[in-house]
């Protein structure tokens, strides 16, 4: 146990522990956690939410531009959309190119949406309440800054609009 490391609460750490991917993946692992939790009563993963609010902003949006906008993988952004399709919250409509699918929130989708601005509010809280609110700010200006500025080197790059 020599190559452990102590950290402030004097838990034994390794010296991954304060590698930055590995705190990254963490706090995907911890966000997700409190995000289900918070929205159980829904049945809707953080993916789904994401995709749920686009197409909300964008009705009629083609199933790639999604994934875009979301920076998800568009082999599987179809798995996501016959999802959201089976739950009643969107619908797939053909495009002027019968190939392409344009899809539009139902009414049941925009009910969910509004149902989740409480739980959505409690997960950020919870998830950001270890810090104080000058720390959040900061943490949160930070957060798009790493993301935004490594936005590229993504296998999924975010594309906005």
């Amino acid at each position: 146990m020599s190559d452990l490391l102590a950290d402030e609460k004097g838990q034994d750490t390794l010296p991954i522990y304060g590698n930055p991917g590995h705190l990254a993946r963490r706090f995907h692992q911890i966000a997700v956690s409190i995000f289900l939790n918070e929205t159980q009563a829904f049945g809707i993963t953080p993916v789904q939410f994401a995709a749920l609010t686009v197409v909300s902003a964008y009705p009629g949006v083609d199933q790639r531009s999604l994934a875009r906008m979301i920076a998800f993988d568009r082999s599987t952004i179809g798995d996501v959309v016959i999802r959201l399709e089976k739950k009643g919250l969107l619908q797939r409509r053909n495009g002027k190119d019968k190939r392409i699918k344009c899809l539009f929130i139902s009414g049941e989708g925009s009910a969910m949406l509004e149902g989740l601005a409480g739980p959505i509010g409690s997960f950020e809280r919870i998830l950001l309440e270890p810090l104080a609110e000058g720390e959040q700010k900061i943490f949160m200006y930070l957060l798009h800054k790493l993301v935004n500025q490594n936005n590229e080197l993504s296998r999924v790059p975010l594309e906005v609009g």
